[in-house]
């Protein structure tokens, strides 16, 4: 069973990269959903808009700042760390280096067309 099912709802984790500070606000299951969708989440330090990163991230220090790129250039990519708590979000790069190679490797593509056409670029 997964663990956020069974001992929920935890706390939805979210981070500034402006500030790379990480802070924990109202989960979106424990307010109706009209409500939770008009909420914006500010950081309160520096006014800019939070990222929803998911149950499973665990923040690097504030001072590693080419992990907290990592993280971000990740997010921006679409790899968060949500999962339902069984197995986690699946394997991330643990160095900033390692992020280029890892986009082209899960790069996915709409259709066989777009697949092509990409192939075809890149000779």
């Amino acid at each position: 069973m997964c663990r956020y099912a069974m001992y929920g709802p935890y706390k939805d984790i979210f981070a500034c990269f402006a500030c790379r500070k990480v802070y924990k606000q109202t989960s979106r299951f424990e307010i109706p959903k009209e409500k939770y969708e008009g909420i914006v989440h500010v950081c309160p330090q520096c006014q800019t808009s939070m990222h929803d990163m998911g149950h499973d991230f665990q923040a690097p220090k504030q001072t590693d700042i080419k992990q907290w790129k990592k993280v971000e250039l990740l997010y921006q990519n679409g790899y968060s760390y949500h999962s339902c708590g069984c197995d986690g979000p699946g394997y991330r790069p643990s160095r900033l280096q390692d992020v280029p190679g890892f986009l082209k490797e899960q790069r996915r593509f709409e259709n066989e067309g777009e697949a092509l056409l990409h192939r075809l670029l890149q000779s």
